[in-house]
């Protein structure tokens, strides 16, 4: 197995696009314009959350297709897109449209399971059919089947003025092989290295077996081999990893109290499994990039990647997301072997 860290190849970040309720399309603007703050600066990915009924991006597609329009080489992505609050054929065309509009920068990452807060939402988005719905890994694979262009219905052809496909329209030919599972478990690894996918691994696994204490590097290490073992690439199956990285060489001193302060409330849930479900969140990490490029070296996961997406803290200011995209780019990347992009 390697022993160092692979070059990084691909460098991508991550944003949730928080809003003022009294003037959201000003939190929208301020997503566009760090996309195209990371263009400029050569990132290879700029990668959107996903929330509903929240001061956050609910519609992050409807985003991407305005970044697509105002950048022209930086990929597009979502991370994730939970699917148990989608119909899977209407999404399909959503993602095919803006992956044309795009030129096929797209990279829908996409996860199953019960929408957050279910009894409270299910008689607003499912009135009528809530107990029948299948929030299973079914669901991505009929969006799976509908990207790839498998027929949708059994009728095609022309009907009076009107000619009909049997497959979801627009068909972005690419598209299918940029779908990307977000997972926290083994079974998640597994299912999405069986079916083709790209595997997207975050700063949340679940703590699986008995074993005490668990390591969080080490747990996201067997999710990302079991997802290779399974996948027709083997190794060359493309990971990327997500952790929130806040680089300081550029920061004030202001924002660096700043940010260990949010780092140092947020560790506590870092030392144990929390909850039911016996979720580990991996530790923010503060400090130079010199500093940061030591410690992901040190990342058992870190090292068998080659591919990031550095997720932005929830609450921070624009300009402080301008300075951290910045060190990023200019101080980070290179530091883990990364080049910008043209």
């Amino acid at each position: 197995m390697p022993s160092i860290s692979r070059p990084l190849r691909k460098l991508g970040f991550l944003t949730i696009g928080l809003f003022d309720e009294a003037d959201p399309r000003r939190g929208h603007e301020s997503t566009l314009e760090i996309i195209e703050l990371g263009e400029r600066l050569g990132f290879d990915s700029a990668w959107l959350r996903h929330r509903h009924l929240q001061y956050g991006i609910s519609s992050p597609v409807a985003v991407l297709a305005a970044a697509s329009q105002r950048t022209s080489r930086i990929e597009l992505g979502t991370a994730v897109i939970p699917l148990g609050w989608e119909n899977p054929l209407r999404l399909a065309e959503d993602l095919a449209t803006v992956d044309l509009l795009s030129g096929g920068r797209v990279n829908p990452g996409v996860s199953v399971g019960p929408p957050m807060h279910y009894e409270q939402v299910r008689d607003a988005l499912y009135p009528d059919t809530a107990d029948a719905e299948d929030f299973s890994y079914e669901r991505v694979r009929r969006l799976l089947d509908f990207v790839r262009g498998k027929s949708a219905t059994d009728f095609s052809g022309v009907e009076g003025f009107e000619v009909f496909s049997d497959r979801v329209q627009p068909h972005s030919p690419g598209l299918g092989r940029r779908l990307w599972y977000g997972g926290g478990s083994l079974g998640s690894a597994r299912w999405a290295g069986e079916h083709g996918m790209n595997f997207l691994v975050s700063s949340v696994v679940k703590a699986e077996g008995a074993e005490e204490p668990h390591d969080f590097a080490e747990i996201q290490l067997s999710h990302i081999r079991a997802f290779r073992a399974a996948h027709p690439d083997g190794e060359d199956a493309r990971v990327s990893q997500g952790l929130v990285v806040i680089p300081t060489d550029s920061a004030s001193p202001e924002q660096r109290a700043k940010y260990e302060e949010y780092a140092a409330k947020r560790t506590p849930r870092t030392a144990s499994p929390q909850g039911p479900a016996r979720l580990m969140f991996a530790p923010d990490i503060v400090g130079t990039s010199a500093e940061i490029a030591e410690r992901l070296h040190a990342h058992a996961a870190f090292r068998e990647v080659d591919e990031v997406a550095f997720a932005l803290p929830f609450t921070f200011e624009h300009e402080d997301y301008v300075q951290i995209l910045t060190d990023m780019a200019t101080k980070l990347g290179p530091a883990l072997g990364w080049r910008p992009g043209a």
